[in-house]
This record gives structure tokens, sequence and C-alpha cells, in this order.
């Protein structure tokens, strides 16, 4: 008989503590994933809340920093728009405010230039004769990236891709 459940540990408040510290200090993570981490090793919700303030304090935990990284990583390395972007945050739960000043760091030109490539590299493997229909199909695939809509187009239409 296997056992296909997965075990979970249970810590104690300070060792959870040791745990989450080491947890944050090998990416950047959202108070959202850490909340859940320690929950998920059975600590209870003050006992949480004590040890993300402290995490906090000790500057491990630090919502902004998390924003601005995942923003970074998701533009540069993903090539993500914006918009996809937000929602991936929200997800994670965090604040507005720091979404919006995360996303401000992102060159305007190179947002631009981010959205002309992935046209390009989409445009050559779009296997459609008509014009309407590969164009639609270019543009759907920009929105899926999360980039916006009036920004495609401005692009599509600069560089004679529409």
């Amino acid at each position: 008989m296997e056992n296909s459940e997965k075990k979970t540990v249970k810590y104690d408040k300070k060792t959870a503590l040791f745990k989450a510290e080491h947890y944050c200090a090998y990416q950047e993570r959202a108070q959202q994933e850490v909340r859940n981490k320690l929950y998920e090793w059975g600590l209870r919700p003050d006992e949480v809340e004590d040890n993300i303030s402290e995490l906090i304090t000790t500057n491990y935990l630090n919502e902004e920093r998390f924003a601005q990284a995942y923003v970074s990583g998701k533009f540069n390395i993903k090539k993500w728009g914006k918009i996809k972007i937000k929602q991936a945050l929200k997800l994670k739960k965090v604040p507005e405010k720091m979404i919006l000043k995360a996303l401000n760091t992102i060159d305007y030109d190179d947002y631009l230039k981010a959205i002309l490539v992935s046209a390009e590299k989409k445009s050559g493997l779009i296997k459609e004769s008509d014009p309407y229909k590969r164009r639609n199909k270019l543009i759907t695939y920009l929105m899926t990236k999360g980039f916006e809509n009036n920004l495609i187009m401005e692009v599509l239409k600069d560089n004679d891709l529409y």
C-alpha cells in the first residue's frame, strides 16, 4: 500500500521562523507566499503574524523589493506585458500601490521594443494567408502576453506589421 498523501511537517514558532528566514533568503517572496508556508508548517494565526512581523523587521521580507524583482524578471526574461505582470502580482496579494510603483520601473522604449520583438518573432511563425486573420492572430498573441491593445496597434502600425 502506497501512501500518496504528502506528509506535512509541523514546526514550533522559533523553528518556523528560522526556516522562513532561509525560505526568504533563497529568493524574494511575497508576504502571502510566506504566510501560506507558515500555515503549512502548522503554526497558529497569531504565531504566523508574529513571524511575518519579525521577517519584515529583519528585512528578510520586503514586499516592495519582491514586486520590483518580480516585475524585472517577468519583463526582462519572460517578456510579459504589464497587464499579465499586474494580474500575477494581484494573485500574490501584493498591494496595488506597490504593483504600480514596480511597473513604472519598466522603461517605455524597452517596453515598445519588447512588443515589436515579440510581434516580429510570432509573425514569422503564423501560417495564415488571409491578412485579416493573420493580423488578428498576431494581436491576440500579443494580448495573451499581457501587452496593452493601444500599444500593440501603435507598434504594429509604426513597423508595417499591421
